[in-house]
């Protein structure tokens, strides 16, 4: 093999990696929401399954009218990892999505992830949520907009709960103070800071000042019966990643192959036929590259 096609290649392979560095970047901040968008469709579903399994097994067909003195709601499982927990709605800036169970990078690509380990909305207690900044439909990307007297709603099986901001600040992503366990019922959302960076951590936090309940309550401080938990022992938005370097692999050399074999065939044809094979062979490493991205993200460290 001589130099020139030594360097011929060369140039290609960098090429065709330039273009995968090229499209990565919109893949992370616009493609990953398709992603999201199919998981939030399902999960809306199961949460109206769930809302109509709940009030069947407790006898009840109707909210309580709506109280502005909080009252807390009885502690009850949290859904399984992946389930939704509820829908959180903040009209400032414009969300309404589904909560799942968890905060791996799996759990927080279908959605904002409450912690595990922490209240469920509306029980007493610090009920803690983390959301992408950046990715995944970036349901927190305006979180610093939030100020104190905006409300925040949280929708789930026992009712729906409205909390109001009363702080907001950045902390070091290893304080995990923001999100221990409190005396009376808050809220508080967690999420990168700044954009497109996990230097610092987000935290805004918000009291329960109403409910509209599906359910018995208790007045507002009063003693819990879920067990406590230590800061140290919650799930974090740096939780281990969740993903298989093999199926990056795998489909990483897909994706080159199927560029060599494109290039090939290319060469080898002219006129309307290249024109052809040009299109296609392109639109399938597309397919190819989409599905490598898909494996390829999770694996990064959760800085978006």
């Amino acid at each position: 093999m001589s130099f020139s096609t030594i360097r011929v290649t060369v140039g290609r392979v960098f090429l065709v990696a330039g273009v995968l560095v090229l499209l990565f970047i919109p893949y992370l901040l616009w493609g990953t929401g398709l992603i999201t968008a199919r998981a939030q469709d399902q999960l809306r579903q199961q949460f109206a399954a769930a809302q109509l399994r709940h009030h069947d097994a407790v006898g009840l067909h109707s909210h309580t009218p709506a109280s502005t003195v909080p009252t807390i709601a009885p502690a009850i499982a949290a859904p399984a990892a992946g389930g939704p927990v509820g829908i959180i709605s903040i009209p400032k800036i414009g969300v309404q999505m589904v909560v799942v169970e968890g905060t791996d990078a799996e759990q927080l690509r279908s959605g904002p992830g409450h912690y595990p380990g922490t209240p469920l909305p509306g029980e007493q207690g610090n009920v803690a949520i983390a959301g992408h900044r950046t990715t995944y439909l970036h349901p927190f990307y305006d979180l610093n907009e939030l100020v104190a007297g905006d409300h925040i709603n949280v929708l789930t099986v026992q009712g729906l709960f409205v909390y109001e901001v009363t702080t907001s600040q950045a902390v070091a992503p290893t304080d995990v103070a923001v999100v221990a366990p409190t005396p009376t019922p808050v809220l508080t959302l967690t999420t990168c800071n700044p954009r497109y960076s996990a230097t610092q951590r987000l935290v805004v936090q918000a009291k329960l000042v109403a409910d509209v309940l599906a359910g018995p309550a208790r007045p507002a401080g009063s003693p819990s019966s879920a067990p406590g938990q230590r800061p140290e022992d919650l799930a974090s938005t740096d939780a281990p990643v969740q993903g298989s370097w093999l199926w990056a692999t795998v489909w990483g050399l897909v994706v080159a192959g199927l560029a060599v074999a494109v290039w090939a065939l290319v060469l080898r044809w002219r006129g309307g036929r290249r024109i052809a094979v040009a299109v296609a062979g392109t639109a399938v490493w597309l397919v190819a590259v989409y599905l490598f991205f898909g494996a390829l993200a999770p694996l990064l460290p959760a800085s978006f």
